[in-house]
């Protein structure tokens, strides 16, 4: 009447014990799965040069016509050229997440 298997062990406190846990994980899912194809990780990378240049480019052109509308030099050609950097990379950062799965 008693369960024969092992008890669960308890979810670690300790960062480094998470952190060597996902590592185990992620070392037997590679094991399972094999390394990815060639053209998938330069679709990849593609992919994110793309998520970076777009908002890039696009806060530039819209900083650009927003200066000669409002003769301010490239006050708003600089900021919005930042803002686009930002976004660029908040948006290859989610994208980089989405491809390394659950932690």
């Amino acid at each position: 009447m008693t369960d024969s298997s092992p008890p669960e062990p308890p979810e670690p406190q300790d960062p480094l014990s998470g952190n060597v846990r996902r590592r185990r994980e992620r070392r037997e899912r590679w094991l399972r799965e094999g390394e990815r194809p060639m053209g998938r990780n330069l679709a990849l990378i593609g992919a994110l040069g793309w998520l970076v240049v777009v908002p890039t480019l696009a806060g530039l052109f819209a900083g650009r016509w927003l200066d000669q509308r409002a003769g301010s030099g490239i006050f708003w050609t600089a900021a919005l050229l930042f803002a686009g950097v930002l976004l660029g990379g908040w948006l290859a950062w989610n994208r980089i997440e989405q491809e390394r799965g659950p932690s």
